[in-house]
């Protein structure tokens, strides 16, 4: 399944991944509450694409699809984490616009792919 999809995801992705750990590693000097919070966020957004490498290895296309579904469940978490930081007061309140919309285009791309792809194998089945 490599190179089924646009390889700016995997950059993005991957650029998103170490602006979460950079952001981790501030939140942890925070309250004891983000401390605990910053490890289900850390483990979302570096996970998104740890997914999609994964993708790239499937064994089937269903397989492609079930690592890509998995990376959007992980990138809405990582919204959601960022939302409820930004809603809490955590931190400096401009970092988080910018992330909450990375967050929403990267869930964006992978939807697209995973529909894309969905519809392509069908196409196949129908040929």
């Amino acid at each position: 399944m490599a190179g089924a999809h646009p390889p700016d995801i995997v950059r993005r992705t991957f650029d998103f991944a170490v602006q979460i750990v950079k952001l981790a590693a501030r939140l942890e000097s925070h309250s004891r509450t983000a401390r605990l919070l910053t490890s289900q966020f850390l483990n979302a957004g570096t996970s998104i694409g740890a997914n999609l490498e994964e993708g790239q290895a499937a064994e089937s296309r269903a397989d492609f699809v079930h690592k890509y579904r998995i990376a959007l469940k992980e990138a809405r978490e990582a919204r959601y984490w960022l939302r409820l930081f930004k809603a809490a007061g955590v931190a400096d309140q401009e970092i988080w616009d910018g992330l909450i919309d990375e967050a929403d285009q990267i869930s964006r791309v992978i939807a697209q792919i995973i529909v894309n792809t969905q519809k392509s194998a069908k196409a196949r089945h129908t040929d």
